[in-house]
């Protein structure tokens, strides 16, 4: 407690702060206090004192918050140092405080104390913590997705007769653009292409459920043309809303007679067909599996494919890529690079698509290159 001495001279340096406006302090709702440059608080208004006690004023300001000795950074006595606003953030009593301290001048001009207000922000903290914590959940979550996304990636190799190479490079952690090869009996092998409108979480779920209605019907189905409309009536019962679709290049591949059977549902990156003497497109129609339409049937298209043709099968991430002048890459340039680069085709797009983009990815891409070998 104060001295009579010591509370007189306490209440004589009170008045000499007359120039405050101590009637609105009082009806503030957070915490106000005036502190000279020891550190002793000359005022504190109502709701500080209800809070930390009736009898605070004279007493150092560390004190009251139950320290010992004066904090490390003291934005009072900084304040008056150099005449400026100063702010910090102080847990007091198990509660965060975002602590303004503004210098408090004398007629002349001169800095002779700091007023200090406490605005509490416990709650805006916690929230932030809860957020990033969930935050940190959420990414381990999609990092978790991602990972299994690319696990899921058929293998590179050899297929009976023909040679698979791929690439996948999405715009964001997770992509809505798939695809898969597989082995349908001892002769037969699926292949297709996917690209689901979107892209990230909604559209990398609907990846899953592609590749597992796509295998699930693969043995069944040896017509590509009735496995995308099997497809399309599959999702259909999931009861989605009409801004999801996807579209799919499919087709199925007999290595005894080299002959590859296709069909289109609405993939407008028409697979490039090449070897050293010709390209060609594996050109056919075919609406988007989507609910605009209750029942969808394919047309079908089959080639015969000879040693050392290749067919490139790729999404629109590539094709719509636009340059500083807004022009797309298109599929000529596809063109342009496989006359000019035979080795390592998949990693020249790339390096093509990098060179003449303008801005950042803003779509997945994904790229299948089919090498018959027999």
């Amino acid at each position: 407690m104060l001295t009579g001495k010591q509370s007189k001279q306490f209440k004589g340096t009170k008045e000499s702060y007359s120039m405050l406006n101590y009637h609105v302090l009082e009806s503030m709702a957070d915490w106000v206090r005036v502190v000279d440059y020891d550190g002793n608080i000359v005022y504190a208004n109502r709701a500080m004192k209800e809070s930390l006690g009736e009898d605070i004023e004279g007493y150092k300001c560390y004190q009251i918050h139950k320290k010992n000795t004066p904090c490390d950074f003291c934005i009072s006595r900084r304040s008056i140092d150099n005449r400026e606003t100063i702010q910090k953030e102080e847990v007091i009593g198990g509660r965060f405080y975002s602590i303004k301290s503004s210098p408090i001048l004398d007629s002349s001009g001169n800095a002779i104390a700091a007023v200090e207000v406490f605005r509490d922000v416990t709650r805006e903290r916690k929230l932030e913590l809860e957020l990033i914590e969930q935050n940190t959940k959420m990414s381990k979550d999609l990092l978790f997705a991602k990972t299994l996304q690319r696990r899921i990636l058929p293998r590179k190799g050899r297929y009976y007769t023909v040679e698979i190479d791929h690439l996948y490079k999405p715009s964001e952690m997770l992509s809505g653009d798939m695809f898969d090869i597989y082995y349908i009996d001892d002769e037969h092998i699926g292949i297709y292409i996917s690209d689901v409108v979107g892209n990230g979480i909604t559209a990398s779920m609907m990846t899953m459920f592609i590749r597992q209605t796509m295998r699930a019907i693969k043995d069944d189905i040896l017509r590509p043309s009735v496995a995308l409309t099997e497809l399309h009536r599959r999702f259909m019962t999931l009861n989605l809303k009409s801004d999801k679709y996807f579209t799919i290049f499919y087709g199925i591949y007999n290595s005894k007679n080299n002959r590859l059977i296709y069909a289109n549902a609405g993939h407008n990156c028409v697979p490039i067909k090449y070897n050293e003497d010709r390209i060609s497109l594996l050109s056919t129609s075919g609406l988007p599996i989507s609910l605009l339409f209750d029942e969808i049937y394919y047309e079908e298209n089959d080639i015969i494919l000879n040693r050392g043709d290749k067919i490139l099968f790729y999404t629109d991430g590539i094709t719509e890529v636009r340059n500083a002048d807004g022009n797309e890459f298109g599929i000529e340039r596809i063109v342009d690079i496989i006359k000019g680069n035979k080795e390592n085709l998949l990693y020249n797009i790339v390096e093509g698509v990098e060179c003449f983009r303008w801005r950042e990815q803003q779509d997945d891409f994904a790229m299948i290159l089919m090498d018959i070998l027999e």
